[in-house]
């Protein structure tokens, strides 16, 4: 469903993609690994249109995504973002609504809050969340939220930062359950972003791994153990020692 060809992309003389090639395929959940600072929410922003490109192509569906309509195009996406991003002068069911209320999908201000109820029920929340703001929620509260926005508009496609940046293991456990439960219900197209490896072992159904610019590897989850890729080990198993420096 989404292709990248020889991607590249610099900031001055910083070289962060260097040739990306990459397949996501349709309905599959595929998991983006590496260290802090190796470009994978640089990958994730040229993805989405959001950063151009210095050379290769990426097409969505074999349309290139620089030349597509922005709004068709960006309806097609849910996004949960790494620190959850909420609006703290809206109510939680405003924003879970937001792309509800505004914009060519917009829905009547009734339908739009049912809808939002509808999806926080989804993520394990009550009813009576809805009326609240961002600050009286703790933070996995927060979390469920944004993938509550991140479903309500029914996407083709969601993108997950980071999601369990922040939580505890138990939360984090309940989140990652959450991910991969909605991603098979709505038989979407899923992109994460992450180096928590608990994540990448119960959402992905391919993984790749980002290092020095390029996909290092890529395969079935079910693969990395027995890759063979130094690089991937190294990092699977938190190794201070190998191929990938440590950063001092």
């Amino acid at each position: 469903m989404i292709e990248l060809s020889g991607v590249h992309k610099s900031f001055g003389a910083k070289h962060v993609l260097q040739g990306i090639d990459l397949t996501i395929p349709r309905g599959e959940s595929m998991v983006v690994i590496g260290g802090s600072g190796t470009g994978k929410s640089v990958l994730l922003k040229c993805i989405l249109g959001l950063v151009r490109p210095d050379a290769g192509s990426i097409t969505l569906d074999s349309e290139d995504v620089t030349r597509a309509d922005r709004d068709a195009f960006l309806a097609r996406f849910g996004m949960l973002f790494q620190g959850g991003a909420l609006f703290d002068s809206m109510t939680v069911w405003q924003n879970v609504a937001f792309r509800l209320l505004r914009g060519t999908q917009k829905r009547p201000k009734a339908e739009a809050r049912e809808i939002a109820i509808e999806k926080l029920r989804r993520v394990g929340l009550q009813p009576e969340t809805a009326d609240l703001f961002p600050a009286e929620l703790s933070g996995g509260m927060q979390k469920r939220v944004g993938l509550a926005r991140a479903i309500a508009a029914e996407p083709e496609i969601i993108f997950f930062d980071e999601p369990t940046t922040g939580l505890d293991p138990i939360m984090s456990g309940v989140i990652n359950d959450l991910i991969r439960e909605i991603v098979t219900e709505m038989g979407a197209t899923a992109m994460t972003i992450t180096h928590d490896m608990t994540s990448v072992r119960a959402i992905a159904d391919r993984v790749a791994m980002l290092h020095n610019g390029v996909i290092q590897w890529t395969g079935p989850v079910a693969g990395m153990d027995a890759s063979g890729d130094p690089y991937l080990d190294q990092f699977i198993h938190g190794r201070a020692t190998g191929p990938i420096e440590a950063v001092r």
